[in-house]
Order: C-alpha cells, then sequence, then structure tokens
C-alpha cells in the first residue's frame, strides 16, 4: 500500500517529529510505502489538479491546510481525517456548531460579531447580552488556536474588554466557565468509533491543563458517559481519529475541544498506548 503521510512545511519542532516517526514506524510495520510530504511539496496551479503528481490511494493529512486537503480529496485521495473534519475541528465555533446539531453537551458559548481589520472592535456593548447569561468569571477563547495559548480567563468586564481589545479583529469565543472542572480535564484518544486510550490533564497553577502550558497528566479509566459522549463527537464531526477533551461539571462531562491530529506523545507517555498503532490499523480495515 502506497501513502503520504503530509505534514505542516513551517513546523519542525522536536515534539511534532517524533509524533511524524511514530506514525511512519508503524506504516512500516504494515508494510506500507510511506513517504512524509510537507505542504509546499504539494504546490502546484490549482487548474493542474496534481496531474504532475504520483498521487497515492490515501494520506494521513496531519495538517490544517484545509484548502490543500479539499484539492486533493477532489482529485481522488482519501484522506486521513477528511478537510471536512479537520475544518469543522480547527474552527472552534464550528465545532460547537457540529456539537449542537448532534445534542452533544458542551459549555454555554457565544461567537463574538465579526470585525474587519482597520474597523476592529469600537464598541463592547455585545458584552451586555453575554453578562445577561454567563456570570464572571468567562472564558475568552479564540476560533484557532493550540495547545491553550489562545485561551483567557476574565474575571470581570474590565478584564474582558482588555483581552477582547488584546485579540482584536480575530473571531472569538465568550464561554462559561466550568469551575469544578478548572485545571483539569480528560484528554480521550478516539480511533473509528473506540476509545484507545485516555489521561487525566492537571494543573494546579491554571485554569488550563493543558501539557505544554505546565500541566501535568496521569493515567485515567474514562467512565461510559464519558466514553459515550467523546465517540459520538467524534462521529458528528466525521472523523477518523481526534483527541477529545472533556470536562467535568456537576451537571456531567461537557465537550471541550475536539483535535483532529492530536500530539499523542504525550499519552504515549502517560499510558504506553500508541495511537499511531490504532490509526495505522483503521486505515488498513478501508484498503481490504
Amino acid at each position: 500500500m502506497r501513502c503520504w503521510l503530509i505534514v505542516n512545511s513551517f513546523v519542525n519542532s522536536g515534539k511534532f517529529l517524533e509524533i511524524y516517526e511514530l506514525i511512519r514506524e508503524q506504516a512500516v510495520k504494515r508494510k506500507m510505502e510511506m513517504e512524509i510530504k510537507r505542504t509546499e511539496d504539494l504546490m502546484c496551479d490549482v487548474l493542474s489538479d496534481f496531474r504532475d503528481f504520483d498521487l497515492p490511494p490515501f494520506a494521513i493529512f496531519w495538517d490544517k491546510d484545509i484548502l490543500l486537503a479539499r484539492r486533493l480529496e477532489e482529485a481522488g485521495v482519501r484522506l486521513f481525517n477528511p478537510a471536512s473534519a479537520i475544518e469543522a475541528c480547527d474552527n472552534k465555533a464550528l465545532t460547537y456548531l457540529y456539537l449542537k446539531k448532534a445534542n452533544i453537551p458542551f459549555p454555554k458559548t457565544f461567537f463574538s460579531p465579526k470585525a474587519f481589520p482597520g474597523t476592529g472592535i469600537n464598541s463592547l456593548s455585545f458584552l451586555d447580552a453575554v453578562e445577561k447569561s454567563l456570570d464572571y468569571p468567562i472564558v475568552i477563547k479564540e476560533d484557532y488556536g493550540s495547545f491553550g495559548f489562545q485561551v483567557h480567563l476574565a474575571k470581570d468586564r474590565k478584564e474582558a474588554e482588555k483581552i477582547i481589545s488584546d485579540i482584536g479583529c480575530r473571531p472569538f469565543l465568550l464561554q462559561e466557565f466550568i469551575e469544578e472542572s478548572s485545571g483539569r480535564d480528560v484528554r480521550v484518544n478516539v480511533v473509528g468509533e473506540k476509545v484507545v486510550c485516555s489521561m487525566l490533564r492537571y494543573n494546579p497553577s491554571d485554569f488550563r491543563s493543558n501539557i505544554t502550558n505546565g500541566g501535568s497528566k496521569k493515567s485515567y479509566e474514562v467512565d461510559e458517559a464519558q466514553e459515550a459522549l467523546s465517540v459520538a463527537a467524534s462521529k458528528c464531526l466525521g472523523l477518523d481519529f481526534c483527541g477529545v477533551d472533556v470536562l467535568f461539571s456537576k451537571n456531567g462531562p461537557l465537550i471541550c475541544e475536539v483535535n483532529s491530529n492530536p500530539h499523542f506523545k504525550s499519552s504515549l507517555e502517560c499510558t504506553g498506548v500508541n495511537m499511531a498503532e490504532s490509526v495505522l490499523d483503521h486505515i488498513v480495515s478501508f484498503q481490504r
């Protein structure tokens, strides 16, 4: 079986290279002929439809370049994950729209009004509507972001205004703060429609639990509700594999985010389960 692993041209840090190698190793074990392609390696005129490339029947798309993903699908390449699923995860606002349609619970959420460069946000009256529904502190989260870097906690109106001013015209969410899950959540890795491993992430010094932000981790066995919720979220977004971040709440588990290309090295270190094995097995099952 011949395939590509498509990765971002400009993300070259060691922790990403480790993920690529873990995937490649599993492909080799299954006698796959895998070639790693950077997104810039696939530059071509839009009208050419990749006719100068020897396209493989399928590819693991470990990036968020939606336009490239769509073009490859139109050229007949089966992507794991599909372009539509990657797009739905990359834009957190879109994620919540998909979850809402499937009746999957998540925190109360408001979308920011659209702002344009040059005009910016010159009125904050929309916060009045938010404050009628949500009490401070309020989570303010940019629609696009990774590792918790674009997630903020506003303790009052003044802090909210400052955060929004710093974000500028980039789209963002205003979200209910789930106090009982402050500094902790569960990362659930799903492949196909099955949970392959999970870990508890926690940080007593920050409301965000992300490992990159200084959080810690330990192996965790999901309960039936967390498992069902994670699989349902993956399914409704059309994903082959993903990492689902699940919050604790007094009313049951809630979805925080869904990641189409999860950094599973942390869960491997924590649980001993190599998610790449399940991902490659899932892909092989499609080729039979």
